[in-house]
């Protein structure tokens, strides 16, 4: 009689081919995984986000210090001498007419440039997305090609336009350049978003008696949130930091910001203690508004993302 063989197999014998190159594999993955989802990667993180925020810090600890000061070392010399630190420049900033002009002339630029775009970009995606009208597809078409032409084409045509019909060197001039370039890529990012909807919500809302300016405020809007959101500011940015619209367009009598900050490095390049406040302010609002709609920016971009 035969007894059974006890012999063990040899490893990996009964395992299905390619089982420990994957399990070696995987092995290898999950430690180099482990490792970037790990402290390691937060470190990393943390030095980049500082040195991305680096040049913030030092410009808003050099419009804290004074003139000379900042003429004769670097911001980082703050941290040894911390008795360096005034307010003084905000002061005089505030005592600076031709800043705090230029600051609600952007405001003034700005602001309506922002509400135009974003509620007649709504109104247009809705319509481009949901209702039926002659050559609706044609018309979303030329949309789409007009988000190809750069500014720069129109600076000529368009100043003589504005100057025929005497809106040129005004605020309501900028405003309309602003309004009529964000048009097209608000009218595309509105409508594709709108486009996901639902059609059975629309409907049942329909269904209920709601015509098409209730369904677009009451249904649309609310969902459109995120997106809409992003638009305005996406739109906020532009134009807030735009030099070279506001260079052209805008009157001498009210620059907005940049174009003021500009004037002062050429007119008058050593008042380093009116220049670096007022940088700081015309970076820092925007970031605000950032921060503000930070929420909302992040679920409108990502919106779509995920099916």
């Amino acid at each position: 009689m035969t007894t059974p063989s006890t012999t063990a197999p040899p490893a990996g014998a009964g395992d299905a081919p390619g089982t420990s190159a994957a399990r070696t594999g995987r092995s290898l993955g999950s430690r180099i995984a482990a490792l970037a989802g790990g402290g390691v990667m937060r470190v990393v993180l943390v030095l980049v986000a500082l040195f991305w925020l680096m040049p913030t810090v030092g410009l808003f600890l050099s419009s804290l210090r004074s003139a000379d000061r900042i003429a004769a070392t670097g911001w980082w010399k703050i941290f040894t001498v911390p008795s360096e630190l005034t307010f003084d420049n905000y002061s005089r900033l505030l005592d600076n007419s031709t800043i705090t002009d230029s600051l609600f002339s952007t405001v003034m630029i700005t602001v309506p440039s922002t509400v135009l775009v974003v509620v007649i970009g709504s109104l247009a995606g809705y319509a481009f997305a949901w209702m039926e009208f002659p050559g609706r597809d044609w018309w979303f078409l030329v949309v789409v090609g007009l988000l190809v032409v750069p500014v720069q084409v129109a600076l000529i045509p368009v100043s003589k336009l504005f100057g025929a019909v005497g809106i040129f060197e005004t605020t309501f001039g900028v405003v309309i350049f602003h309004t009529a370039f964000g048009l097209p890529f608000a009218i595309f990012l509105l409508r594709n978003f709108f486009a996901e909807i639902p059609r059975e919500l629309l409907e049942a809302a329909r269904l209920d008696g709601a015509g098409e300016i209730r369904l677009f405020t009451r249904v649309v809007m609310p969902l459109g949130g995120p997106a809409i959101a992003s638009l305005g500011i996406f739109q906020f940015l532009w134009v807030w930091n735009d030099m070279l619209v506001a260079l052209i367009f805008a009157g001498s009598d009210s620059p907005p910001i940049t174009v003021a900050l500009q004037q002062q490095v050429r007119q008058f390049g050593n008042n380093i203690d009116v220049l670096a406040p007022g940088a700081f302010v015309s970076m820092v609002i925007p970031l605000a508004v950032f921060f503000a709609f930070q929420r909302q920016f992040v679920s409108g971009v990502m919106a779509g993302a995920v099916k």
